[in-house]
């Protein structure tokens, strides 16, 4: 076995995360000609660069990016494994989500996590169109992506599209027959994300009903499903939305359904860790309480799918 100095791993770790010697010398408390000199160290055990240096810029070589993939698992599952041996209980867990699902799902439902597993210290991160499934960006996801053969994918939750206003709007639409074809005379607030094109998703809402969007159609525009959803609430349309959106929230209540069809977008949402990391015990009782949370609330069926095939979502979300 030819291992490297392995003092000089975590310096590495620290300076390609941080982007700088002084100030990963700062976090090791240690000088920043030690940290030079382990990075130096390194890269003559490997006999390349690892680090492109342009005057005060720094940036990892090819051969640095791929060496710092390997080394980043390696390094928290030795963390893992020597806190458990020392009985260390507590399981710092970055879980990388798109914004509108943990503002409007997962958040509310964070305290039933740490009561029932008060070890884990959950580090939410957002992640924007199709992330980077690496460790170097977080230690799990909710994603829509599972190209990557290295990670073991958990179904959550297939999306559709429903229309909802506010019970105030509702109000002024009662007695009045919905139909496809008579939504156009009220004001219509799109989502750009979630199809990555104007009035996408209302294209696709009216294309199953096989019609265009009526050419009298008013719609108001927003990037982001929770601005459109917050133009509902406050009775200035009709929105389309999802499930996880109004999914046992406080305020569900503020929003009405339309007794309208739905439309699925082909986008499902899946809990992704690297299959490497399966049993560890941290993400694995992470991943059974986000099933178990699904299940409770709806969005999936008592059956979970693993390893199935995402659709083409666009949402940065």
């Amino acid at each position: 076995m030819k291992l490297p100095p392995l003092k000089s791993l975590p310096v590495f770790e620290a300076v390609a995360r941080l982007n700088s010697f002084s100030r990963a010398a700062e976090e090791l408390s240690v000088s920043q000609s030690a940290v030079s000199h382990q990075i130096k160290q390194l890269e003559t055990f490997l006999g390349e660069p690892l680090f492109e240096r342009h005057g005060r810029s720094l940036a990892l070589t090819r051969g640095g990016q791929d060496y710092l993939e390997g080394i980043s698992s390696a390094l928290v599952q030795i963390d893992r494994a020597t806190g458990q041996l020392l009985g260390r209980q507590d399981s710092s867990l970055r879980l990388a989500v798109f914004s509108s699902f943990a503002v409007r799902w997962l958040v509310p439902r964070l305290p039933d996590l740490h009561r029932q597993h008060p070890e884990i210290q959950l580090i939410l991160e957002m992640t924007g169109e199709h992330p980077v499934l690496s460790g170097r960006v977080a230690d799990s996801f909710i994603t829509i992506n599972t190209d990557s053969p290295a990670y073991s994918y958990d179904l959550l939750y297939r999306e559709r599209l429903f229309p909802v206003c506010s019970r105030q709007y509702w109000q002024a639409l009662e007695g009045n027959v919905l139909t496809p074809e008579n939504m156009a005379e009220h004001t219509l607030l799109s989502t750009f994300s979630i199809y990555n094109r104007t009035c996408g998703d209302w294209e696709a809402w009216f294309a199953e009903a096989d019609m265009g969007i009526p050419a009298t159609a008013q719609v108001q525009h927003f990037s982001h499903m929770l601005l459109a959803l917050e133009a509902a609430r406050y009775h200035q349309g009709i929105a389309l939305t999802n499930d996880y959106m109004l999914s046992n929230r406080d305020d569900a209540g503020d929003f009405v359904r339309l007794p309208l069809h739905s439309v699925v977008t082909g986008d499902s949402f899946y809990f992704a860790i690297k299959a490497s990391r399966r049993q560890e015990p941290g993400l694995r009782s992470l991943r059974n309480w986000l099933l178990a949370r699904a299940i409770d609330s709806g969005l999936l069926d008592d059956k979970p799918v693993i390893n199935g095939n995402a659709g083409n979502r666009k949402e940065n979300e």
